[in-house]
């Protein structure tokens, strides 16, 4: 069983919905990234998403395409992202899922990269550009090794939903808003919708974590009554570590991660 999955049911058990929460490797610095994990792992992340930056990042907003430019000035590069969870790893035994892009490990080798993520101690990937129809050499390499986890939208039809539950592992990553990721306001209700519709179809066979746009308690506490088994808190943790002082990064960090886990329990 994966570490994801493994986390999953452990909260079940403890009547407990998931917070997963998205951190930008390298942004604004390396010693950063390692106090705002502490500060994650200290206020009860269930799952680290770790950003790494990409030149293009088409799924992401302002903030994010910001903390990637930043990063990728700052020089990090693949070798240093796996030195860096390795690191992280040490500290941890939350699950670490890397998001980035396909040209990342397309250019290394599907294999290669996914044995080597999976050395340093990421146990899933999530891709946004990468579709069904392209992802049989990717699959392939990540079977039993690490958690492949897809994207879909409110109005991704049911027959889409159905293909892409079957090559899922990990959780469904539902996106709240059309467009891209951000701190955004208010949520809609066709999201809401959606997540019914998902929930329903997939009939509890994969846990459904939704994610853009979710940045307060009261969006955790909201997504959480209406179904949902996670949520994706990413680019407000961008904005707090921007405005926060490397001395109390882990400080700051800890205490908004906590007010948002406490919406998760039932």
């Amino acid at each position: 069983m994966s570490r994801i999955k493994e986390k999953f049911s452990e909260l079940a058990a403890k009547k407990e919905k998931a917070l997963i929460s998205y951190i930008m490797v390298g942004f604004p610095n390396e010693r950063a990234t390692l106090s705002a994990v502490k500060g994650l792992v200290k206020g009860g992340a269930d799952i680290i998403e770790l950003g790494f930056p990409f030149s293009d990042p088409l799924a992401d907003g302002p903030v994010i395409q910001n903390a990637s430019t930043v990063s990728l000035e700052k020089g990090t590069k693949i070798k240093k992202f796996f030195q860096l969870v390795k690191k992280i790893r040490k500290l941890t035994d939350t699950p670490l899922v890397l998001m980035t892009y396909t040209n990342i490990l397309y250019n290394k080798g599907y294999s290669n990269f996914i044995s080597e993520a999976k050395k340093a101690g990421i146990d899933g990937f999530i891709l946004p550009d990468m579709s069904i129809e392209e992802s049989k050499e990717y699959l392939k390499a990540a079977k039993g090794n690490t958690d492949t986890i897809f994207l879909i939208s409110p109005n991704t039809t049911k027959k889409r939903v159905k293909e892409i539950t079957k090559v899922t592992s990990g959780f469904l990553y539902l996106v709240a808003v059309y467009g891209t990721t951000g701190i955004k306001t208010g949520i809609k209700n066709y999201t809401l919708k959606a997540i019914k519709d998902v929930k329903k179809q997939t009939q509890g066979k994969i846990p459904i974590g939704v994610g853009f746009g979710v940045s307060t308690p009261e969006d955790v506490k909201k997504y959480i009554s209406v179904g949902v088994d996670a949520v994706i808190v990413g680019s407000a943790f961008l904005k707090l570590l921007e405005k926060t002082s490397q001395n109390q990064i882990e400080r700051k960090i800890t205490s908004f991660t906590k007010s948002l886990k406490k919406q998760t329990k039932i």
